[in-house]
């Protein structure tokens, strides 16, 4: 059975004590086994990013840039590889697996710029004599811990911006497809980097609480569920760290009766169904306003839903593939149960799909729920499947309502012709990203990822500006030079070699 191991400073370590097994979402089969480290792991991950990260620290910035651009040369030479480890792990259809691996190269570019954005202030003659800048230093060593979700966008965001900076990094990503991290470390090693600068470590909880309490890593990132992102975050601040933690998501689409339905349809499609569901930005719950608008609307989705095709990750036809575990495909199913035993309508059910000659496979059908309503657990909570609900509203004060009140709030989209009622819709929903007839609002990687109220603790979001800021600490210089030769005149002389 194949082994995943520590990538840390002069390679892989050897497998030992405790493991988790790596499905093949599509077959239903056990594939390999990851190391699960702790405490001592970590501290020789620790050990070799503080032998490393002074001199990177004081390595030009274009030369940091240098080793940015030629590892994102090497991601792209080796795309097509790392998207089919990437869905044999995660059950992802490979165009899907492409997209995860592009938009994480994405902020890599916005990296390969580092020295434009690490210039700082100046201000000449703030006083008599006295000149006033800035400059933005790295904090030391940064920490990513990221979900099974989106293996190879998610640790680019944290680790291309952390280095770029100036720190080293370490990487705890998901136990459940850890392989494409791995990749991601060494081919960021045969980029140029130095041994030490960008380490993997594997484990679960164990691993998560000795990151957390580490004295020598100031900076901690964070992408998961809610309650586990709280755990991070209130932990992380008492132990004097800097924390972003991003948690759930339960996006709105608000369909007004002006809204483009066919291309409403086309959009939820990919959005609630892409991926599988799983995906922290995905739209599952659908908000039309007025009956009339309701019926027209799911007029469409019904068969537009029945044409999604479920496949195998390597299906190229396919829509989208398996979830990732046989306990997320119980827990979908569950919350399915969960909306009919409320009096939820299931319109298209999903449970109990089976695909022909993969039946051992971990495949959820695509569903459809109508009739669902803002006091029942499966609309307050994330379902994280290939679930659409539809919650209908009266009037346009009712739709905003419902993600302003939510206790997710990432992200949200408005389909209108109407220029007055989106704006309107932007300005006051509580809600972090919108997306104006954008079915998933993530923002291009020179501004900013990050949602409000449990959807992200912390005050400073992912990647762009905003990202260069959590990875460096700001210093100020107020400095003065007096006049005179240093004999106490106040002649103005400039020192000659004799």
């Amino acid at each position: 059975m194949r082994q995943i191991n520590h990538f840390l400073a002069g390679g892989a370590a050897p497998v030992t004590g405790r493991t988790h097994k790596i499905w093949n979402p599509s077959t239903g089969e056990v594939q390999a086994e990851v190391a699960l480290g702790g405490a001592d792991v970590l501290q020789q991950a620790v050990d070799a990013a503080m032998k490393i990260q002074p001199e990177w620290a004081t390595t030009n910035p274009q030369r940091r840039a240098r080793v940015m651009f030629e590892f994102k040369r090497l991601v792209e030479a080796n795309k097509q590889a790392l998207a089919e480890l990437l869905s044999s792990e995660h059950g992802k259809v490979v165009d899907d697996a492409h997209g995860d691996i592009q938009r994480g190269l994405e902020v890599i570019e916005f990296a390969c710029g580092i020295p434009q954005a690490l210039k700082g202030e100046y201000t000449q003659g703030a006083g008599p004599g006295i000149d006033v800048y800035s400059m933005r230093q790295p904090l030391g060593i940064g920490a990513g811990i990221t979900p099974f979700n989106f293996p190879a966008m998610i640790p680019m965001w944290m680790f291309g911006m952390a280095i770029a900076a100036g720190n080293a990094f370490i990487l705890k990503p998901s136990e459940r497809d850890p392989s494409v991290p791995v990749r991601l470390a060494e081919l960021f090693l045969e980029a140029g980097a130095p041994e030490g600068l960008l380490q993997v470590v594997h484990g679960d909880k164990e691993m998560v609480d000795a990151i957390l309490d580490h004295p020598d890593i100031p900076a901690i990132s964070f992408v998961g569920s809610s309650d586990i992102a709280h755990y991070i975050y209130s932990r992380g601040a008492e132990n004097s760290k800097r924390v972003q933690a991003f948690g759930g998501a339960k996006n709105h689409g608000v369909v007004m009766p002006d809204a483009d339905l066919d291309q409403v349809v086309n959009d939820l499609a990919g959005a609630a169904f892409g991926s599988a569901g799983e995906r922290c930005m995905a739209l599952p719950v659908v908000v039309p306003v007025g009956e009339d608008t309701a019926e027209r609307l799911k007029a469409k989705l019904i068969p537009a839903i029945h044409a999604l095709r479920v496949g195998v990750s390597t299906d190229k036809d396919a829509h989208y593939g398996p979830v990732v575990t046989p306990e997320h495909k119980a827990r979908v199913e569950a919350w399915i149960d969960t909306a009919e035993k409320e009096g939820a309508e299931i319109v298209i059910d999903g449970r109990g799909f089976s695909l022909q000659g993969h039946e051992q496979g971990f495949f959820v059908g695509p569903t459809l729920i109508d009739r669902v309503t803002p006091e029942m657990d499966s609309y307050h909570n994330e379902i994280f499947g290939p679930v659409l609900q539809i919650v209908r509203a009266r009037d346009f004060e009712e739709a905003l309502s419902l993600p302003s009140k939510h206790q997710y709030g990432n992200g949200v989209a408005i389909f209108t012709r109407n220029g007055h009622a989106a704006r309107e819709f932007a300005s006051r929903v509580n809600v972090g990203m919108v997306g104006i007839n954008v079915p998933i609002p993530v923002p291009v990687s020179y501004h900013s990822f990050g949602g409000w109220k449990r959807s992200g603790f912390g005050d400073i979001d992912q990647y762009g500006m905003e990202g260069l800021r959590f990875w460096t600490k700001g210093k100020k210089v107020t400095q003065r030079w007096p006049d005179g030769g240093g004999d106490g005149s106040n002649a103005f002389v400039i020192p000659t070699m004799g």
